[in-house]
């Protein structure tokens, strides 16, 4: 299962958290692969819940949601994050057996 690092926990709630949003507000994180196996493309959005089947992945009091076809390829990872100069988040993976990100 993916882990989240302290500091994706933080980015994650300083992108879902605002007033405007529901409190099951989290990142959701979909493959746009065809092919079994093939993670294809990442995509990372916003989401007031998880959708069908989606991992639900909580830490520090932030939620990620993982739909299957993703969740395959993010067995094992480790997502970290930070924000820029401009406040955009940057996500990066690592594995969870070497730490390396």
């Amino acid at each position: 299962m993916l882990v989240l690092t302290e500091a994706a926990a933080e980015v994650v709630k300083s992108v879902t958290s605002t007033p405007q949003t529901p409190d099951e507000t989290g990142l959701r994180i979909v493959s746009s692969a065809s092919e079994p196996g093939d993670p294809g493309a990442l995509q990372i959005s916003a989401a007031t819940g998880p959708g069908e089947n989606d991992q639900v992945i909580e830490a520090a009091g932030a939620r990620v949601f993982v739909e299957p076809q993703a969740a395959v390829y993010l067995d094992e990872k480790v997502l970290d994050a930070q924000l820029d100069d401009q406040g955009k988040a940057r996500f990066t993976l690592g594995t969870q057996d070497t730490g390396q990100i």
